[in-house]
Protein backbone atom coordinates (compact mmCIF):
# COMPACT_ATOMS: atom_id res chain seq x y z
CA UNK A 1 0.00 0.00 0.00
CA UNK A 2 1.10 3.80 -0.80
CA UNK A 3 0.94 6.96 1.23
CA UNK A 4 -1.73 8.86 -0.95
CA UNK A 5 -3.32 12.22 -0.80
CA UNK A 6 -6.50 12.68 1.71
CA UNK A 7 -8.75 13.88 -1.16
CA UNK A 8 -7.79 14.64 -4.54
CA UNK A 9 -9.72 14.92 -8.18
CA UNK A 10 -9.15 13.66 -11.14
CA UNK A 11 -9.65 14.99 -14.62
CA UNK A 12 -10.08 13.67 -18.14
CA UNK A 13 -9.15 16.97 -20.31
CA UNK A 14 -11.34 19.53 -19.18
CA UNK A 15 -13.94 17.53 -17.38
CA UNK A 16 -13.45 16.84 -13.84
CA UNK A 17 -14.60 12.73 -13.67
CA UNK A 18 -14.12 12.23 -9.85
CA UNK A 19 -12.76 14.03 -6.66
CA UNK A 20 -12.87 12.37 -2.87
CA UNK A 21 -10.37 9.35 -1.33
CA UNK A 22 -8.08 8.38 -3.24
CA UNK A 23 -9.78 4.60 -4.01
CA UNK A 24 -13.01 6.04 -4.97
CA UNK A 25 -10.58 8.55 -7.29
CA UNK A 26 -8.45 5.47 -8.78
CA UNK A 27 -11.43 3.72 -9.57
CA UNK A 28 -13.13 6.47 -12.03
CA UNK A 29 -10.05 7.09 -13.66
CA UNK A 30 -9.93 3.42 -14.08
CA UNK A 31 -12.90 3.43 -15.79
CA UNK A 32 -12.16 7.12 -17.78
CA UNK A 33 -9.21 5.79 -18.57
CA UNK A 34 -11.04 2.52 -20.27
CA UNK A 35 -13.23 4.38 -21.93
CA UNK A 36 -11.07 6.75 -23.86
CA UNK A 37 -7.40 7.59 -24.72
CA UNK A 38 -7.73 10.73 -23.70
CA UNK A 39 -5.03 10.73 -20.61
CA UNK A 40 -6.54 10.90 -16.95
CA UNK A 41 -4.43 13.39 -14.88
CA UNK A 42 -4.51 13.29 -10.97
CA UNK A 43 -4.64 15.97 -8.13
CA UNK A 44 -3.82 16.01 -4.80
CA UNK A 45 -6.53 18.51 -3.54
CA UNK A 46 -4.23 19.19 -0.61
CA UNK A 47 -1.11 20.20 -2.45
CA UNK A 48 -2.75 20.89 -6.31
CA UNK A 49 0.30 19.02 -7.45
CA UNK A 50 -0.15 15.72 -10.08
CA UNK A 51 -0.35 12.43 -8.52
CA UNK A 52 1.19 9.02 -10.72
CA UNK A 53 -1.55 6.22 -9.64
CA UNK A 54 -0.67 2.93 -10.73
CA UNK A 55 -4.60 1.64 -11.87
CA UNK A 56 -3.08 -1.73 -13.04
CA UNK A 57 -5.08 -4.50 -12.27
CA UNK A 58 -8.51 -5.16 -11.50
CA UNK A 59 -10.63 -3.60 -8.40
CA UNK A 60 -8.78 -6.07 -5.75
CA UNK A 61 -5.49 -4.37 -6.72
CA UNK A 62 -6.94 -1.00 -6.38
CA UNK A 63 -8.27 -1.47 -2.90
CA UNK A 64 -4.90 -3.33 -1.76
CA UNK A 65 -3.38 0.10 -3.17
CA UNK A 66 -5.66 2.44 -2.31
CA UNK A 67 -7.90 1.22 0.47
CA UNK A 68 -7.31 2.51 4.31
CA UNK A 69 -3.75 1.52 5.86
CA UNK A 70 -3.75 -0.82 8.58
CA UNK A 71 -2.45 0.87 12.00
CA UNK A 72 0.58 -0.31 12.94
CA UNK A 73 0.48 -2.06 15.98
CA UNK A 74 1.29 -0.16 19.35
CA UNK A 75 5.33 -0.19 20.72
CA UNK A 76 5.78 -0.91 24.60
CA UNK A 77 6.93 2.43 25.83
CA UNK A 78 5.98 6.11 25.49
CA UNK A 79 3.86 7.21 23.06
CA UNK A 80 5.55 8.70 19.95
CA UNK A 81 5.77 12.80 20.06
CA UNK A 82 6.13 13.41 16.23
CA UNK A 83 9.70 15.17 17.05
CA UNK A 84 10.96 16.02 14.06
CA UNK A 85 15.10 16.41 13.26
CA UNK A 86 16.37 18.77 10.52
CA UNK A 87 19.38 20.61 10.24
CA UNK A 88 18.83 24.74 11.22
CA UNK A 89 22.21 26.77 9.84
CA UNK A 90 22.40 29.80 11.70
CA UNK A 91 25.37 32.68 12.68
CA UNK A 92 27.15 32.22 15.97
CA UNK A 93 25.33 35.08 17.37
CA UNK A 94 21.87 33.26 16.98
CA UNK A 95 23.48 30.03 18.27
CA UNK A 96 24.62 31.66 21.26
CA UNK A 97 21.34 33.49 21.94
CA UNK A 98 19.41 30.38 21.37
CA UNK A 99 21.70 28.19 24.13
CA UNK A 100 20.61 31.04 26.58
CA UNK A 101 17.43 30.56 26.50
CA UNK A 102 15.28 28.50 29.18
CA UNK A 103 15.06 24.75 27.78
CA UNK A 104 17.74 25.18 25.05
CA UNK A 105 17.92 25.82 21.17
CA UNK A 106 14.73 23.49 21.00
CA UNK A 107 12.67 24.63 23.50
CA UNK A 108 13.51 28.53 22.49
CA UNK A 109 13.07 27.29 18.25
CA UNK A 110 9.45 26.28 19.11
CA UNK A 111 8.50 29.22 21.24
CA UNK A 112 9.36 31.34 18.47
CA UNK A 113 7.17 29.53 15.83
CA UNK A 114 4.88 29.33 18.09
CA UNK A 115 4.35 32.75 19.17
CA UNK A 116 4.86 33.87 15.19
CA UNK A 117 1.95 31.47 14.06
CA UNK A 118 -0.33 33.09 17.09
CA UNK A 119 0.43 36.44 15.49
CA UNK A 120 -1.49 35.28 11.96
CA UNK A 121 -2.95 31.66 12.37
CA UNK A 122 -4.41 31.77 8.98
CA UNK A 123 -1.25 32.76 6.97
CA UNK A 124 -0.30 29.66 6.69
CA UNK A 125 -3.15 28.11 5.27
CA UNK A 126 -3.86 30.81 3.26
CA UNK A 127 -0.21 30.09 1.74
CA UNK A 128 -1.06 26.39 1.74
CA UNK A 129 -4.16 27.44 -0.52
CA UNK A 130 -2.69 29.92 -3.06
CA UNK A 131 0.28 27.39 -3.94
CA UNK A 132 -2.66 24.63 -4.39
CA UNK A 133 -4.47 26.47 -6.49
CA UNK A 134 -1.15 28.11 -8.30
CA UNK A 135 0.07 24.03 -8.87
CA UNK A 136 -3.33 23.12 -9.99
CA UNK A 137 -3.49 26.11 -12.11
CA UNK A 138 -0.38 26.25 -13.73
CA UNK A 139 -1.10 22.49 -14.85
CA UNK A 140 -4.12 22.45 -16.00
CA UNK A 141 -4.97 26.39 -17.23
CA UNK A 142 -1.54 27.73 -17.48
CA UNK A 143 -1.70 28.28 -21.39
CA UNK A 144 -4.76 29.47 -21.01
CA UNK A 145 -5.57 33.71 -21.22
CA UNK A 146 -5.73 35.26 -17.68
CA UNK A 147 -3.64 32.60 -15.75
CA UNK A 148 -0.29 34.91 -15.15
CA UNK A 149 -3.02 37.73 -14.06
CA UNK A 150 -4.99 35.33 -12.16
CA UNK A 151 -2.15 34.10 -10.15
CA UNK A 152 -0.86 37.47 -9.23
CA UNK A 153 -4.22 38.42 -8.46
CA UNK A 154 -4.32 34.71 -5.80
CA UNK A 155 -0.84 35.71 -4.19
CA UNK A 156 -1.99 39.16 -3.77
CA UNK A 157 -5.16 38.20 -2.08
CA UNK A 158 -7.41 40.08 -4.57
CA UNK A 159 -10.62 37.64 -4.81
CA UNK A 160 -12.76 39.82 -6.69
CA UNK A 161 -9.78 40.22 -9.76
CA UNK A 162 -9.45 36.59 -9.45
CA UNK A 163 -12.51 35.12 -9.50
CA UNK A 164 -13.22 37.83 -12.89
CA UNK A 165 -10.22 35.96 -14.82
CA UNK A 166 -11.41 33.06 -14.41
CA UNK A 167 -14.83 33.12 -16.15
CA UNK A 168 -13.86 31.94 -19.25
CA UNK A 169 -11.86 29.31 -18.20
CA UNK A 170 -13.82 25.61 -18.92
CA UNK A 171 -16.38 25.32 -15.96
CA UNK A 172 -14.88 22.60 -14.06
CA UNK A 173 -11.22 23.34 -14.33
CA UNK A 174 -12.24 27.39 -12.98
CA UNK A 175 -14.61 25.56 -10.31
CA UNK A 176 -11.68 23.62 -9.21
CA UNK A 177 -9.03 26.23 -9.10
CA UNK A 178 -11.61 28.30 -7.41
CA UNK A 179 -12.39 25.75 -4.89
CA UNK A 180 -8.72 25.21 -4.27
CA UNK A 181 -7.98 28.60 -3.82
CA UNK A 182 -11.17 29.86 -1.60
CA UNK A 183 -9.04 29.54 1.70
CA UNK A 184 -6.35 32.35 0.29
CA UNK A 185 -8.28 35.41 1.15
CA UNK A 186 -8.68 37.39 3.58
CA UNK A 187 -12.53 36.61 5.18
CA UNK A 188 -14.71 39.48 4.32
Amino acid sequence: MVAVAQNCSAFQGQRRIASGPALEVARAARQAGHDSAEPVLIFDDATGRTLDFDLRGGPDDLAARFGASPEAPRAPGRPKLGVVAREVTLLPRHWEWLAAQPGGPSAALRRLVDMARAIDPSAGERRKAQEAADNFMRAMLGDRPGYEEASRRLYAGDREGFLSLGEDWPADLRDHARRLAAGAFPAA
